[in-house]
């Protein structure tokens, strides 16, 4: 099996099977192939599986492929961003935002991860559900915008815009940390809290949040932004802000990216 990631702000990642080599991604993802790959569309498991993803921000199905002769094929994103390969050893874990999943081989297990602390589900951004991919094989997550990696020490802090957070390895801490300063709360525009993330471990940061994208594509869109930004806005700023405006601009039927 050999890949190549091509492009720039919105790149695909082609893929050569050799005959019976098998990959799987979730719905929606494959970009082309050759008529040498099989596909076959399912639970993944099960309905429970299928269950488990939905509720990890992926798709209820996956879409397994199958080289037949030797093939290609080839997967896009759907946002601009990063694809980036992991070769993960067996046992190997790394825990990902919602969505970040593109494709791995059939080796690798997707399954769902959950935030251990109350305050960090309910206000780090991503709410309770992650995802989790575990070794071994190659693995391709794509993030939004540019990647920053970053290597904490054991005890080392860094405090992040929660939308910013992309991948980090198990060993890292996930919390929250409450803004100082009442001015900085109500004017800084980065909500009530900040994610902290305490080493020992890697992190993978994105410049682009989609939430982000989201609320600057709403602004220019009619009827001021849509109901969901108006939401956000009267809400709060900030992750809190968006959560909350998701959850009431949905009853009153808007969109939930927005």
């Amino acid at each position: 099996m050999k890949y190549e990631i091509s492009g720039t702000t919105m790149q695909t990642v082609a893929i050569d099977l050799d005959r019976g080599e098998q990959l799987y991604s979730q719905t929606a993802s494959m970009a082309w192939m050759t008529e040498s790959i099989r596909m076959d569309t399912h639970t993944g498991g099960g309905l429970f599986e299928g269950l488990k993803r939905s509720m990890g921000g992926g798709s209820f199905f996956i879409t397994e492929f199958t080289a037949e002769a030797n093939g290609h094929i080839a997967f896009a994103p759907r946002f601009p961003g990063q694809i980036m390969a992991f070769p993960l050893q067996s046992g190997q874990s790394l825990i990902c935002r919602k969505e970040t999943f593109l494709c791995a081989e059939k080796s690798v297990n997707l399954d769902i991860a959950l935030q251990q602390r109350l305050g960090a589900g309910f206000f780090g951004g991503e709410g309770f559900i992650l995802q989790r991919v575990t070794g071994p094989g190659t693995v391709w997550l794509d993030l939004s915008g540019e990647v920053v990696e970053k290597n904490l020490a054991p005890g080392e802090k860094l405090l992040v815009h929660a939308g910013h957070v992309g991948i980090n390895e198990p060993s890292i801490n996930f919390d929250i940390k409450m803004m100082r300063g009442f001015r900085n709360v109500l004017f800084g525009g980065e909500g009530l809290f900040l994610a902290t993330l305490t080493g020992p471990g890697k992190i993978w940061l994105q410049s682009m949040p989609i939430m982000n994208l989201a609320e600057e594509v709403a602004r220019y869109m009619p009827g001021e932004g849509g109901r969901g930004s108006t939401v956000s806005s009267v809400v709060g700023g900030g992750v809190a802000g968006t959560v909350l405006g998701s959850i009431v601009g949905g009853l009153f039927g808007s969109g939930g990216d927005t």
